[in-house]
């Protein structure tokens, strides 16, 4: 099981991380282990090798079947269902990186680093189209991330198809499909919640 993450995919997310208006030109994407999956809503740990722990809240995708060189016209094949998940993201450790210009594995694929929800949801149950799902993130009852599916720079079945030039993609692999605006440090007491078509499916605790 592989964990694909894609990077800059929401235009205002670009814009408060980076301060530019420039937009990629195809999917960028990162991957992270199996052992960095953080799973059934058990509390968070703060890691303490990062001073800064930020939250990326992502409509996760489950590849149901195997491929290579996708069509993006059958890309929608590849999968059923959607829940949530989160990136968590050393930022500072991010920030060294870049500008080191190293790799970014210790910021972005450490143990527990992404989030995932308990419950996966059928695509039909939520009307059957992918690019027009909404979710929403609150940390402490306070709403910090709201996400339109509609407004991905990429939308699903086009950062499937590009994946799938450099990777088999396989069953049960899970796509973090970027993060919208309003990305955020965490610090322990913080109660996170997290849902999709107003059904909650993350909600846990940072320690």
């Amino acid at each position: 099981m592989k964990i694909i993450c894609i990077g800059r995919n929401y235009r205002a997310h670009i814009q408060e991380l980076d301060h530019t208006d420039a937009l990629p030109s195809s999917p960028q994407f990162f991957m992270k282990p199996d052992t960095a999956l953080h799973r059934n809503n058990d509390p968070f740990y703060l890691p303490d090798f990062s001073k800064q722990l930020d939250y990326e809240t992502e409509l996760v995708v489950k590849i149901n079947r195997v491929g290579k060189y996708i069509d993006r016209r059958f890309a929608h094949r590849y999968y059923s269902e959607v829940g949530l998940g989160i990136d968590f993201t050393a930022r500072d450790l991010q920030r060294q990186a870049i500008a080191e210009g190293l790799p970014w594995e210790m910021c972005k694929a450490f143990d527990h680093s992404a989030g995932i929800s308990p419950e996966f949801i059928p695509l039909e149950e939520l009307g059957g189209n992918i690019q027009d799902l909404h979710f929403e993130m609150t940390l402490n009852g306070e709403v910090r991330q709201q996400g339109w599916t509609g407004d991905m720079i990429f939308s699903v079945d086009e950062i499937i198809a590009h994946i799938s030039k450099f990777m088999t993609l396989k069953i049960g692999d899970l796509i973090y499909t970027g993060t919208p605006v309003g990305v955020g440090p965490l610090t322990a007491g913080d109660r996170l919640v997290a849902t999709l078509e107003n059904k909650v499916l993350l909600d846990f605790d940072i320690r």
